[in-house]
């Protein structure tokens, strides 16, 4: 006999309390197996796959590709039972999981990524029995997704981009009818994949012209539906595009239009955020300095020319980074308000910024203050490889105690750096440029770099980070400077 079980969000850790759905990898009817990764969810902190812990037949999803879960919610529920006729396995003995949290974490053997079943025949009978079985299972109207209204309304999933066009829909779910007591199972039209739009104004203006987003072939990154796609839609279909309303011009014909709004949620809520706090919190100053960079790139370029790993320039940045911390430790410090306490850290766990498609994130390099330039190098690049890929841990995202922002790499000389809360400062680093310059006593050109030092003032005063950022500046100007801490 069939038994269904729910699968909730786990509890990701580093205190997150919701995961966004970028992606479901199943579709009500699939087989699952223990572990097969579910459902891509990303969360303040990294983007990860969510593997299940029951083996079975699924039988209903929650959520929609773009919406948020919190941790708890049903994600999906599960026909398990035991092997009849050539059906399909159970769960685990004893009718429970594998227990896992996370695909990485916890697992001895994970299944192969985006691995999808389809079931057998006989499997097929048993899917069919199980969505009935769980037609008959009591849910609560807070779990699940009410569409309609009035005496007729219909409790049920929402499967990813239900609801965008013409009634083209993914989930499927449990209805019943407000004092009838019954319940049956709703139809869905075959579904052909999640649709590849996440902007809610394009699901809209699709809805409300008509447009089923199913028969739109997307032109943004990844196949991604935008709104120019939705417009040329419309034109194929002898119908007026949408227009926008200019700027103070006010509603001249039927209702306002109003501007695409973009949700603050997933990294960049996570870094609007934290930016707003630091603001908010921290009575930060700046001071900066123009440093001449050319002895600097000549080392480097002596330290690549000789055999063994090549070492960045971030790298090398980072090195001088670790030996101004050592001999200023107040910097590597965070404070404790409640407490009014200064807490002066041991270890200079390096945080470095790093813009990915996904906006910018803050890896960070623990323990840095006892690698080498090599070393650094080394995991500065695999940790930037994985920010880019999406693939970086909540624990590599968290836990920094000072942050080094190359903002040098977008062609810009200087800028005001946003502590990275609750640290206590953070050194900018500009474009290094030809620039002319005074050398004993003569005009010269030279590689110039502008670097800026923002610090709490709570944890030192204008003196020491003046000591800081002109240590660093020496080390940049003549690299000997740093074999005094090697």
């Amino acid at each position: 006999m069939a038994v269904v079980r729910e699968f909730t969000l786990p509890d990701l850790g580093e205190g997150l309390t919701e995961a966004e759905i970028v992606r479901w990898l199943v579709e009500v009817g699939d087989v699952v197996a223990v572990d097969q990764p579910v459902v891509e969810v990303e969360t303040a902190k990294a983007m990860v796959e969510v593997p299940c812990p029951y083996g079975g037949v699924v039988t209903a999803r929650f959520g929609e590709e773009g919406s948020e879960r919190p941790v708890g919610s049903p994600l999906l529920t599960v026909a398990v039972g035991e092997r009849a006729g050539g059906g399909i396995d159970a769960a685990p003995a004893g009718g429970e999981g594998s227990g896992n949290v996370l695909v990485g974490y916890g697992t001895a053997a994970p299944a192969a990524r985006r691995r999808r079943l389809r079931p057998s025949a006989s499997a097929s009978a048993f899917a069919s029995a199980a969505v009935s079985a769980s037609a008959s299972v009591s849910v609560s109207a807070g779990q699940l997704a009410v569409n309609g209204g009035g005496s007729d309304r219909r409790v049920g999933l929402t499967g990813a981009g239900a609801g965008a066009g013409a009634g083209a829909g993914a989930g499927t779910g449990t209805s019943s009818r407000t004092g009838a007591g019954s319940a049956a199972v709703a139809a869905a039209p075959a579904a052909t994949g999640p649709l590849a739009v996440i902007s809610p104004l394009v699901r809209r203006i699709a809805r409300e012209r008509g447009v089923d987003l199913r028969e739109v072939a997307g032109s943004g990154p990844e196949g991604l539906i935008l709104r120019s796609d939705v417009e040329g839609a419309l034109r194929k279909q002898g119908a007026e595009p949408v227009q926008s309303v200019p700027a103070g011009s006010g509603a001249a014909s039927g209702k306002e239009r109003e501007g695409e709004r973009v949700p603050l949620r997933g990294v960049r809520g996570a870094v609007a955020d934290k930016l707003a706090r630091s603001r908010r919190e921290i009575p930060d100053a700046t001071c900066w300095v123009d440093a001449d960079a050319t002895e600097l790139l000549a080392a480097r370029a002596a330290m690549n020319a000789a055999e063994g790993p090549k070492v960045s320039l971030l790298a090398v940045l980072a090195r001088i980074c670790t030996a101004a911390l050592a001999r200023y430790p107040e910097l590597n410090a965070t404070v404790d308000a409640d407490a009014r306490e200064i807490v002066r850290l041991p270890g200079v766990h390096l945080g470095f910024a790093a813009q990915t498609d996904r906006g910018l994130v803050v890896p960070v390099v623990r323990d840095a203050q006892a690698r080498d330039a090599v070393s650094l190098s080394e995991e500065i690049a695999r940790l930037t490889e994985a920010a880019r890929a999406g693939s970086l841990s909540p624990a590599e995202l968290t836990g920094g105690t000072f942050t080094l922002n190359n903002y040098g790499v977008f062609g810009v000389d200087g800028s005001t750096p946003i502590i990275n809360h609750p640290e206590a400062a953070m050194l900018g680093v500009g474009r290094i440029a030809a620039k002319p310059w005074v050398v004993n006593g003569e005009l010269a050109v030279r590689k110039v770099v502008q670097l800026s030092f923002t610090f709490d003032h709570r944890v030192c005063d204008g003196g020491t980070a003046g000591g800081f950022l002109r240590y660093v500046a020496d080390c940049v100007e003549q690299p000997a400077v740093l074999l005094r801490s090697l």
